[in-house]
């Protein structure tokens, strides 16, 4: 039987399914690849480049490393604007491989080239990362189940950063050098990933009843994306503004876990960059899933927005709680990521899915996504170069700590705002069009049905 009557089978037996089987088929294959691509992202955490000869800068190695990966995720994410809302479905699968083969030879180069172009090495290997999330997203959004599949998809980053810091620094405890570590642990994951985007690639378009309670997905063009950012744009920049104080303490907390877990006396436990988010990600998993059950669009984006308020509560009081000595030190860990998991991971496709449902607006939530996630990575570049160069006298742990407190405050105040704005709005659209104008609890308006 050929790959192509293999796609055929899958398709139509995935058109004819049971729902819980169609959710666990998408979201285990979503799951599945990005999982993969953390291990060419995130393995190099692992170390702490302590020994590097031949480093001639100031600035720390590692914390070189990680600004140039994170600058160059950000420019994939200003990119990915307007490549992932344009990119048609059938290209998607290519994409995502071409993109990550592009990023494991960027792996190779940081063991290849001397310490002083390192950084080179990893700005390269976030250029080629920054994109896939809205590439996989797009296999999953606009559907009737996209939050069970979403929930899923969001799982995975949360517990694969873990997992693929332990595979690596099972590695560096093994012997592999620390340069040559992260394009080591890319190529153990390279047999997931391609089985995970052969099985995204079956998966059938939204149907019609997808469409009509989720509104069709199509591809913007520039005029459809300004058109969007105009229409909603005092609600998008609130609440893009709390994301980007999300991503900066995520970002933080995830590229130096390693000195983080050594100052809270674990240096040598591989396993705790595994053993503190298995829990989130159950949590996490199980929170965003029961949203599936709201069928009304505008109140799901409610339920979205509380969610993010709890977990930004979660993070500020678990944080008081250890500094009062009252949460030991993996308890703090496993309850502050679960308060920041629980407000980020929304913003990553089921808030968005769900915002262009209630507007009735045909395009893509992967446009919205990356609006966000390009404005988050620039502030989590602004956030590293703070911590290199501001001479703050802080450890790992206490400046960790002032960013929770940070977050969870300003955070809250910002998604109570965004909240007013949203709801305000489609009070406003609903008196002035007496049915509700462009926000919609399932189907479409008419105006909107292209």
């Amino acid at each position: 039987m050929s790959a192509t009557d293999a796609k055929g089978r899958i398709g139509r037996w995935l058109t004819q399914a049971p729902p819980w089987a169609f959710a666990a088929y998408g979201g285990l294959a979503a799951f599945a690849a990005y999982f993969s691509m953390y291990a060419y992202r995130k393995p190099f955490a692992a170390a702490d480049y302590g020994d590097i000869v031949g480093w001639p800068f100031v600035l720390d190695f590692k914390i070189a490393l990680v600004i140039a990966q994170v600058a160059g995720y950000a420019l994939s994410k200003l990119v990915g604007i307007k490549v992932v809302s344009e990119m048609p479905p059938g290209r998607r699968a290519a994409a995502i491989l071409i993109l990550v083969g592009g990023a494991e030879l960027a792996l190779v180069l940081l063991g290849v080239l001397p310490p002083a172009f390192a950084p080179l090495a990893l700005f390269a290997n976030g250029l080629g990362l920054g994109m896939i999330w809205g590439l996989v997203f797009g296999f999953l959004e606009g559907r009737r189940l996209s939050e069970a599949l979403g929930a899923m998809l969001c799982a995975s980053f949360i517990l694969a950063s873990g997992v693929v810091k332990s595979v690596g620094k099972t590695l560096l405890l093994m012997g592999v050098q620390e340069l040559w570590m992260p394009a080591l642990t890319g190529l153990l994951f390279a047999p997931l990933l391609f089985i995970a985007v052969a099985g995204l690639a079956q998966m059938p378009p939204p149907d019609a009843a997808d469409e009509a309670e989720r509104v069709r997905r199509a591809p913007m063009s520039a005029r459809d994306r300004m058109a969007l950012l105009v229409a909603h744009g005092p609600v998008l920049a609130v609440l893009v503004a709390v994301y980007v104080l999300l991503t900066a303490v995520r970002d933080f907390r995830d590229n130096f876990s390693a000195e983080i877990w050594a100052e809270l006396g674990f240096k040598d436990a591989a396993a705790m960059f595994s053993v503190s988010e298995l829990p989130i990600a159950v949590a996490v998993l199980a929170a965003l899933a029961a949203l599936s059950r709201v069928k009304d669009n505008r109140r799901a984006v409610g339920f979205n927005l509380a969610f993010i308020g709890g977990g930004l509560a979660l993070l500020g009081a678990s944080t008081g709680l250890h500094q009062a000595g009252m949460l030991g030190p993996v308890a703090w860990m496993t309850a502050s990521g679960a308060g920041l998991y629980l407000a980020y991971t929304p913003f990553n496709g089921i808030l968005f899915d769900r915002m262009i449902a209630a507007t009735g607006t045909v395009g893509t939530a992967g446009f919205l996504i990356y609006v966000a996630d390009a404005s988050g990575y620039v502030g989590s570049v602004a956030l590293l170069l703070v911590k290199a160069f501001a001479r703050l006298d802080l450890d790992w742990i206490a400046f960790l700590t002032n960013l929770a407190y940070v977050t969870s405050l300003v955070g809250l105040a910002g998604t109570a705002v965004g909240g007013l704005l949203f709801d305000g709005r489609r009070r406003n659209r609903s008196r002035q069009d007496g049915l509700g104008g462009p926000y919609v609890s399932g189907a479409p308006s008419a105006p909107c049905d292209k």
